[in-house]
């Protein structure tokens, strides 16, 4: 083989052709020549640092024509955070799914009371099909038999037929009634703090509304307690709506839930020990729920985060940077306080999204909760993912209970009353799919709980 088919040289205007190539070519058939590529190689490291589309972890190379070598230039190296593998828990879940029944009969209730003497027409109550989210068509006279713990059919005339609660819903009902009117301080109370937490001491009213049945807030909240108390806030006029703003700050109501907590456990634990110089603990232990297991990474990033000085609700955050640390360490003591707010402890993942321009969220709030299982367990049960506040349950139970809740779970026993009496001890509460028995039972109407939603 001829050797100037093998050899070539650098002084050549050729080297880049194949090397089969021997003579000259025409000039269509020459490389052409682009002037990006050097011009992206040649960026300098902080230009490239600006740029979001590099990163801030990435490994820029750099060609220098003199050497013909490629040399690494390291960018300035920032930790990235380890997710978090999102693990199901049973207990949490069996919350979600047992209020099911009791969803639906609540919402018919609120149709119910409204009527006079609260008695109302069967043919009525199909107007509010679509309210009541029932898609198919079936007869209401059914769906009311299937909790005669709550409803009962009173029959006027031969084509008349109305129900009504039954004396022991009733008796529930008005203990609600009273538990809501005696907590109508600690409600002022609750739209305060969040007014406070918030950047500009400004909610929109559409965005409270969201969290009015977590918070306990009547419907009608903003003309009977926002107009009750100017001298807490008031109603203002906004570009995007009304709005309810701050007109008095306290700082007595300025410390958070986590706080009080935190102090309670170091006296209780100096009370035990006897020790006279209060002192932090040494070694602070991540406790976790029993069956949640996590890995060694990520049980080091939880304790590192932990071990971050606390940053209060209700502290100024105008300058923390979003995506640091110390901002995911308010945004935690943000929705940890807020979820100590609500009655149950728990609330939509949805409902704390529309707060992000007030919060400074970040947009990915569902991460955030599912990067500390320590604090948050997310739901996927349901048709939108919820988010509890952990330490405030044990396996499925709330621990602390007020008259609001203990009344709602009297409404539960009765929405599980069986229309039937059960044999071979079945079970009354407690099924995973949220019926009363843990099976999906259908009547003579054809009315089955995948119809409850």
């Amino acid at each position: 083989m001829n050797s100037k088919l093998l050899h070539f040289t650098t002084n050549t205007p050729h080297t880049s052709l194949p090397f089969f190539l021997s003579c000259p070519s025409p000039s269509y058939l020459k490389r052409p020549t682009f002037s990006a590529p050097k011009a992206l190689l040649s960026l300098p490291s902080k230009q490239l640092q600006r740029t979001p589309f590099w990163g801030t972890t990435l490994i820029s190379h750099e060609t220098h024509l003199t050497e013909d070598k490629w040399r690494k230039t390291r960018l300035p190296f920032l930790p990235m955070r380890a997710a978090v593998k999102w693990r199901k828990e049973r207990p949490l879940d069996n919350v979600i799914q047992r209020d099911k029944k009791l969803k639906l009969v609540l919402k018919i209730r609120s149709i119910l009371v409204n009527q006079p003497d609260r008695i109302m027409n069967l043919k009525a109550l199909g107007r509010y099909r679509k309210d009541l989210g029932l898609t198919r068509k079936r007869r209401f006279i059914a769906l009311l038999k299937r909790f005669p713990g709550v409803f009962e059919i009173v029959e006027e005339g031969v084509y008349s037929l109305k129900f009504r609660l039954t004396p022991e819903a009733e008796k529930v009902y008005l203990e609600e009634l009273r538990a809501r009117n005696e907590m109508e301080d600690l409600l002022v109370v609750k739209l305060r703090k969040l007014l406070m937490m918030s950047l500009e001491k400004r909610i929109l009213l559409e965005k409270i509304a969201h969290l009015k049945t977590d918070l306990g807030l009547p419907v009608e909240f903003r003309t009977t307690i926002c107009e009750r108390y100017p001298q807490y806030f008031k109603v203002v006029r906004t570009d995007r709506g009304p709005a309810l703003e701050l007109t008095h700050w306290d700082p007595a109501l300025a410390v958070s839930a986590a706080e009080v907590n935190e102090e309670e456990k170091r006296a209780r634990e100096m009370a035990e020990r006897n020790l006279i110089i209060d002192r932090p603990l040494k070694f602070q232990r991540v406790k976790l729920p029993r069956g949640l297991n996590l890995s060694k990474g990520e049980m080091r990033r939880i304790s590192k985060f932990r071990e971050m000085p606390y940053i209060s609700p209700y502290a100024d955050f105008s300058h923390l940077r979003s995506g640091s640390n110390e901002k995911e360490k308010h945004a935690c003591g943000v929705v940890e306080e807020l979820l100590s707010l609500t009655l149950e402890k728990k609330t939509l993942v949805d409902h704390l999204t529309h707060f992000r321009e007030e919060f400074r969220f970040s947009q990915q709030v569902r991460g955030m909760l599912i990067r500390h299982p320590d604090m948050f367990y997310v739901s996927l049960k349901g048709e939108r993912d919820s988010v509890f506040l952990r330490e405030a349950y044990q396996d499925s139970q709330l621990i602390d209970k007020d008259k609001l809740l203990i009344a709602k779970e009297k409404m539960r026993s009765l929405v599980a009353v069986p229309r039937f009496a059960r044999r071979f001890g079945s079970k009354t509460e407690g099924a995973d799919d949220g019926s009363v028995d843990g099976s999906e039972e259908e009547d003579d109407e054809g009315w089955s709980d995948a119809d409850v939603h």
